[in-house]
């Protein structure tokens, strides 16, 4: 099976450990065990009970305590609608390996995270791609969108919020959405990674999950983004029974089970979700302040101001290909950036802002790329 190569991930492989600030990095500042521990009403109990975890498989769907807290990020999710993931990347893969045939139809956008159109291309589908268009507030066009489905189209790929653009879709667009998944019985596939990151005050900053949205909805998540555990390498899949028994049967192959203690850690992270989610709204706000006043300065970068999540994307308006651009950024000024190449968006630059959680971190980066920029307008 041939399968592109995957932009993101080999420029991350390549580039992020040599950097001295990353501003490509997609997570909020992540959280220590220690940090974890401290939120509990006991943590010294709570540190023991892990001592004592048997390194078994353990319960192979995920625990049901987490897959009880994880349901109730939903308004109609049970236990039984949800199974753990190595990360929404296995999340992703599972979902559409379990739905996706050779010779059927897939509805995808771009920029998007790659998977969501490759996967499909490597198992044979034909891909209609929707371009996500700064004019429209890189929101997808729905009539483009509806052009696109037929009685082949089996799913509909989205994500939301939008990683690169940090694009918001409300309920009332993510139900039109549905309706045009309706008109084919397509499953819709929503990547949501980055949910729970609205940039709002904390009660308002979960968008409506694709799972409580449609019967065939799906929704997908992580506990990298908003919950800043990417180490645990944890995700999920909320869905409909159905699809959880068709996932699962995929699963066997390439899964099995997730780590226990990774499970565990999960689970007391969302017994205390509102602490972890507003230091993570906190660092996103205070970050994004600073990255919206250098871009109104900074006379070479436009963009539009993200709603969500921990990225944005920056339109540069300099004679270079962003590859070599963001390569000769981190060579020459130690910044990383992604290029919107590995991205297949060339001309703009993925930016992560929410790494550090003091606001100076940014502030130099920032500093270094615009004397950078400077530097190549001379040139």
């Amino acid at each position: 099976m041939y399968i592109r190569d995957f932009g993101v991930e080999m420029w991350m492989n390549e580039y992020e450990n040599d950097c001295e600030i990353n501003l490509a990095e997609t997570c909020v500042k992540p959280f220590t065990v220690r940090e974890i521990m401290e939120m509990t009403d006991n943590p010294q109990a709570t540190w023991e009970s892990l001592l004592d975890i048997q390194l078994t498989y353990g319960a192979i769907e995920g625990s049901e305590l987490l897959r009880g807290e994880l349901a109730k990020l939903y308004e109609s999710a049970q236990p039984a609608n949800i199974v753990t993931t190595h990360g929404a990347i296995g999340a992703n893969n599972l979902v559409i390996n379990s739905i996706v045939n050779p010779g059927d139809r897939v509805v995808s956008v771009l920029p998007t995270y790659q998977q969501l159109y490759s996967i499909p291309e490597s198992l044979g589908a034909e891909v209609r791609i929707c371009p996500l268009l700064p004019e429209n507030g890189f929101l997808p066009d729905l009539d483009e969108m509806r052009s696109y489905v037929n009685e082949n189209t089996s799913l509909i790929c989205i994500n939301n919020p939008n990683n690169p653009t940090g694009a918001l879709m409300g309920r009332a667009f993510l139900e039109q959405v549905v309706e045009i998944a309706r008109t084919c019985g397509a499953y819709v596939l929503c990547d949501e990674a980055y949910r729970g990151l609205n940039h709002t005050e904390y009660g308002e900053n979960f968008a409506p999950g694709m799972f409580d949205l449609y019967e065939k909805g799906i929704s997908t998540g992580s506990f990298s983004k908003a919950f800043s555990l990417a180490g645990l390498r944890l995700g999920w899949i909320a869905a409909p029974r159905d699809l959880i028994e068709a996932v699962n049967r995929h699963r066997d192959y390439n899964t099995i089970s997730c780590g226990l203690i990774d499970d565990r850690l999960a689970a007391i992270a969302l017994q205390n979700k509102e602490a972890l989610l507003r230091r993570s709204l906190k660092i996103i706000a205070d970050n994004a302040a600073v990255l919206d006043a250098w871009v109104a300065e900074e006379p070479h970068i436009s963009y539009v101001k993200p709603q969500a999540g921990t990225t944005a994307f920056l339109k540069y308006d300099l004679a270079i290909d962003s590859k070599t651009f963001c390569s000769r950024l981190q060579h020459e000024t130690g910044v990383m950036l992604l290029p919107g190449a590995v991205m297949d968006r060339e001309g703009w630059l993925r930016i992560g802002y929410c790494f550090a959680e003091d606001t100076s971190e940014l502030e130099e980066g920032l500093s270094r790329v615009s004397a950078f920029m400077e530097k190549l307008a001379q040139e």
